[in-house]
């Protein structure tokens, strides 16, 4: 991604690769201490599974910067792949089922970073890169839709744009369906043995 600017500054790929290096340790940590039982995997599985339908859903309308995303979710919500990865981090959190309780500990923690930092910081930096490709038909977009959890009513102006399987792969979401159904097969598995 050298040449992109966010904020004015030159995207650091060495940072992103050590937030994804953190994000598989920390995904790991939890498989290798988890204690889940069938109705905690089951629980959590609800809440993951409902967090990925949004992302598919969100992927499969994302063409990312070039064009003003108002369709499928983002008609409810300016930020369903970030709903998504809410609503997955909670079911995995769930599902898991730490020794002492400590699963909550972690989700409490985690929800402290995602709204403390990642979402405010997310909020801070693509809402300016967004106006300047959009401009005003952005900033109508903005005042009317929610940042994070969804409107009752669907933004008026969304495009009506159906749902693409080219772009869901071009997102790669496919990876995430992947990653997760092994992730829950593991904690089954755990469950059971």
């Amino acid at each position: 991604m050298t040449g992109k600017t966010y904020r004015d500054r030159p995207y650091n790929r060495l940072l992103g690769r050590l937030r994804l290096l953190a994000t598989f340790a920390l995904v790991i940590g939890l498989l290798a201490l988890a204690r889940p039982t069938p109705l905690s995997v089951l629980l959590g599985s609800v809440i993951v599974a409902l967090g990925e339908g949004v992302r598919l859903w969100a992927a499969g309308h994302l063409l990312k910067t070039t064009e003003l995303v108002t369709g499928g979710p983002y008609r409810y919500t300016r930020n369903p792949l970030y709903l998504g990865r809410l609503l997955i981090f909670t079911g995995l959190g769930v599902a898991a089922t730490l020794p002492w309780g400590a699963n909550w500990l972690m989700l409490v923690v985690g929800w402290g970073i995602f709204f403390g930092y990642y979402l405010r910081r997310k909020e801070r930096v693509e809402p300016e890169r967004l106006r300047r490709f959009h401009g005003e038909a952005y900033e109508r977009y903005f005042q009317a839709v929610p940042a994070l959890f969804p409107a009752f009513r669907p933004y008026a102006e969304g495009a009506n744009a159906k749902w693409s399987a080219e772009r869901m792969l071009r997102n790669r979401e496919q990876w995430m369906v992947v990653a997760l159904l092994v992730v829950a097969l593991f904690l089954l598995w755990r469950s059971l043995a």
